[in-house]
């Protein structure tokens, strides 16, 4: 058995800052100190899959080639400009001891991974069950009823569906939009409304961006179902990078800029959806892990009406607007030696009370998976809550990506959006592993 113990200390934190175009050296908030553990229980350690090893540091992202020039007649602005920078850097210091000090006396969850017997989904496109398709994004999904419905995307999206996670064997079948657009989509969350309406959201990949190249930019688009996504409705897309960002040159193997391999959680309160979104486009302070968000009131017609966040204030448009990354990548993805996370799944966890975030890491822009990393954060409002990504896992596969939690009990409806003590963790469409979430103190 191997354990995981991760310390991770949170603190609402507000920011009011003005609106600025993009800029290269915008401040990137770093993700709030915490304390961590790690604790190794292994009869056998040698044959142990799951690493608790701990990570490198993060290598800092290039800092720019040019140096900035202060004229004699432009020193009296530089002279206001970096006491205002001294000011703010007090301010930020001050906020991160008190931070410091509120978290005192708090104790970290415990993720413990435990072997369990291979679970595969059908994945996408599979001729016979006993050859699974690929999963090739998250895989959502709902219950209506007695019945459990999952969508695995590979560039178009099937629906299962069966009496729980274990078995989805009542139905399979490739789903229908009601248009076509240019590129593939990828069908990576969706959210079951009272009426019974099932409200998705796709990852778009449109082709010939950059002509002669296989590289394409990801945008994010919205979906509406009267039949539990067997046929779907695309209301449009809500998502994407700022215009004039296109990268051609880039190092990366797939992309070339774009928003997109993101998830979709709601409050507690039903009042927003928030849109956890991976960024490739822009400077490096622009990339990494981003939040969006948008009134649930807003779903049937939701264009226009995403607000990315940034510096502090939702207040970007979700079509071409900036963001401050909650993890910004540590390596431009556009090196070929990029350093990024990615790809975020997450759940409300009803154990710990909290939201769990799952995480790929690149480790170059081949997208090399580099581990699968965890973080906690208990108010979605509060993107500087979550805590700095600490690794459960490595040792996998170069494309062992898409990391997934999948709750596993169905006589309270558990999905991928919701999870309980006990989970199942799913990796590109397979678990071999149980994921059992701890609370601080708790017995095993």
């Amino acid at each position: 058995m191997i354990v995981l113990s991760i310390r991770t200390d949170q603190a609402e934190a507000k920011s009011r800052r003005t609106r600025a175009p993009c800029r290269a050296n915008d401040r990137v908030p770093s993700p709030l100190r915490e304390r961590v553990r790690v604790r190794v229980n292994s009869a056998d350690a040698s044959e142990a899959l799951i690493l608790a090893d701990g990570s490198p540091s993060p290598r800092p992202s290039p800092a720019g080639r040019g140096r900035n020039v202060v004229h004699p007649w432009n020193r009296s602005e530089a002279t206001r400009t970096i006491q205002r920078c001294l000011l703010y850097s007090a301010v930020v210091c001050l906020s991160l001891e008190l931070e410091a000090a509120l978290s005192e006396g708090e104790s970290s969850p415990t993720v413990e991974l435990r072997a369990a017997p291979l679970l595969r989904f059908r994945g996408a496109n599979s001729s016979d069950p006993n050859r699974p398709g690929e999963t090739d994004c998250n895989s959502p999904a709902h219950w209506d009823g007695g019945t459990f419905y999952l969508f695995n995307s590979a560039g178009h999206p099937w629906r299962s569906s069966g009496t729980d996670l274990f078995h989805l064997t009542q139905s399979y079948r490739r789903v229908e939009y009601d248009n076509r657009v240019n590129g593939g989509r990828w069908i990576e969350s969706t959210w079951k409304a009272n009426d019974g309406a099932l409200y998705g959201w796709y990852h778009l990949e449109p082709a010939g961006l950059c002509p002669g190249t296989r590289l394409t930019a990801p945008k994010i688009g919205a979906l509406r179902s009267t039949d539990n996504g067997d046929t779907w409705s695309d209301l449009g897309i809500i998502l994407e990078a700022p215009s004039n960002t296109l990268r051609c040159d880039t190092k990366n193997y797939y992309f070339a800029g774009g928003n997109g391999d993101f998830c979709v959680i709601a409050d507690a309160k039903l009042e927003y959806f928030y849109f956890f979104i991976s960024t490739y486009t822009g400077p490096a302070s622009e990339q990494g892990v981003a939040v969006a968000r948008m009134l649930c009131a807003d779903r049937d017609h939701p264009v226009g009406k995403v607000s990315k966040w940034r510096q502090g204030r939702w207040e970007e448009p979700g079509l071409g607007g900036c963001v401050t990354p909650i993890f910004p990548a540590m390596t431009d993805w556009h090196r070929s030696d990029a350093n990024a996370f990615w790809g975020a799944s997450v759940h409300w966890n009803s154990h710990l009370q909290t939201y769990v975030m799952l995480l790929n890491r690149a480790q170059d822009g081949d997208w090399t998976q580099e581990g699968i990393y965890v973080s906690f954060n208990s108010n979605l409002a509060v993107p500087r809550g979550w805590g700095r990504p600490k690794r459960i896992l490595s040792g996998l596969g170069k494309d062992d990506w898409y990391p997934q939690v999948i709750g596993s009990d169905p006589t309270k409806h558990e999905t991928d959006k919701l999870a309980g003590r006990t989970a199942r963790l799913f990796v590109r469409g397979q678990s071999r592993w149980e994921i059992v979430f701890s609370p601080p103190g708790e017995k095993e």
